[in-house]
């Protein structure tokens, strides 16, 4: 993988520029039975997307704890699951042992096809540039007025490319979905249009300056999604029941949302940045682990996500990392670290200029 670029940092936030998530596991869920069966098994309300919209979700075990998380697309003639590629053989086995009576058929699109993501103030401008040549094209006010999981298709070197709109990285952003052969030229496409080649590493920087979790570094098999701090995406308080749902209720209700850890964002001083599993102190008593870090340009300061002790979790908490022989003092910051004029949410710890 390159390695952080201050360039294509920058093409992230103000510009435009591409990053290949060809990598994930995406499968297909077919038949007429598909929504009730997924919003049956999922955390999200699944039974009421219409073809276009998305949902971002849950996949639990009935002890609450996570299997997955997910972005639930609804195309029309078929729903797609986008997973983080570790979790994808897991969710296909789990998904497929649990179909009885339904008429539904899962298939793994994986290595069919790509996926190319375009973030940045310019991706909707660079988008619609590369599919202005086809006939029905995408404009730049269709793709830019596509809310969070919304999609739209668009024609594409004689095949169809779905446009997905994405704010992982806490910018504009869109993950396009394309036969795997036709991948390369998108990229090409995008680039000549002025788009910027990013590393899988400097996009990380920008999803830990989000504050968007990520399943496998920040959330495991282990996490509850209330620890995660996902709920308000990922979990629908209004639907019937799924996997998990009495653990999920009783933390809620009877425990009035208490869980034992949290995830928070941390703000660390000097120049020295955490590695994942670096404990957090208080006191010299353990009260967490790091679980994502990085150098943020925007801050000119490290930042790190982990999980601490409930009690230490309340933003302004001061406390220590120790990192190998190093004790570096820190403080629980509201996330997302970096607000942007396109974030909704928290207001921002710090100064935004690159």
């Amino acid at each position: 993988m390159q390695p952080f670029s201050l360039e294509q940092y920058r093409a992230l936030r103000e510009g435009a520029a591409l990053v290949d998530r060809s990598e994930r596991g995406r499968i297909a869920a077919l038949g007429p039975d598909r929504l009730s069966y997924l919003h049956a098994m999922l955390t999200n309300d699944v039974a009421s997307l219409r073809p276009g919209k998305g949902c971002y979700a849950a996949y639990l075990t009935a002890q609450g704890r996570m299997v997955a998380d997910m972005r639930v697309l609804e195309l029309g003639d078929l729903t797609l699951l986008v997973v983080e590629a570790p979790a994808k053989t897991v969710v296909l086995e789990k998904l497929q042992q649990f179909i009885f009576s339904e008429d539904v058929r899962l298939t793994d699109l994986s290595s069919e096809l790509g996926e190319i993501a375009v973030y940045g103030a310019r991706a909707a401008d660079a988008l619609a540039a590369v599919f202005a040549s086809e006939s029905g094209a995408l404009s730049r006010e269709a793709l830019a007025a596509l809310a969070e999981y919304e999609s739209a298709r668009a024609p594409f070197k004689g095949g169809t490319a779905v446009a997905v709109a994405d704010r992982e990285l806490g910018v504009p952003g869109f993950d396009v979905h394309v036969d795997r052969e036709r991948a390369p030229a998108l990229a090409g496409a995008l680039c000549q249009a002025g788009v910027v080649e990013a590393s899988g590493d400097t996009a990380e920087v920008l999803r830990i300056e989000a504050g968007r979790p990520r399943f496998g570094v920040d959330m495991d098999d282990s996490t509850i999604p209330l620890e995660a701090g996902i709920e308000r995406r990922a979990i629908s308080f209004t639907k019937g029941c799924y996997p998990g749902q009495e653990v999920i209720t009783r933390v809620l209700h009877r425990g009035h949302g208490r869980v034992a850890k949290k995830l928070v964002g941390i703000n660390v001083c000097g120049s020295v940045v955490p590695a994942r599993g670096d404990r957090v102190v208080a006191d010299d008593k353990e009260i967490g682990r790091i679980t994502s870090a990085a150098l943020s340009p925007s801050l000119r300061c490290p930042i790190a996500l982990g999980y601490v002790h409930r009690d230490f979790a309340a933003p302004g908490t001061a406390g220590s990392i120790i990192h190998g022989d190093e004790r570096l003092a820190a403080r629980v910051v509201e996330i997302p670290f970096v607000q942007l004029p396109w974030n909704s949410g928290s207001s921002a710890s710090g100064q935004t200029d690159a």
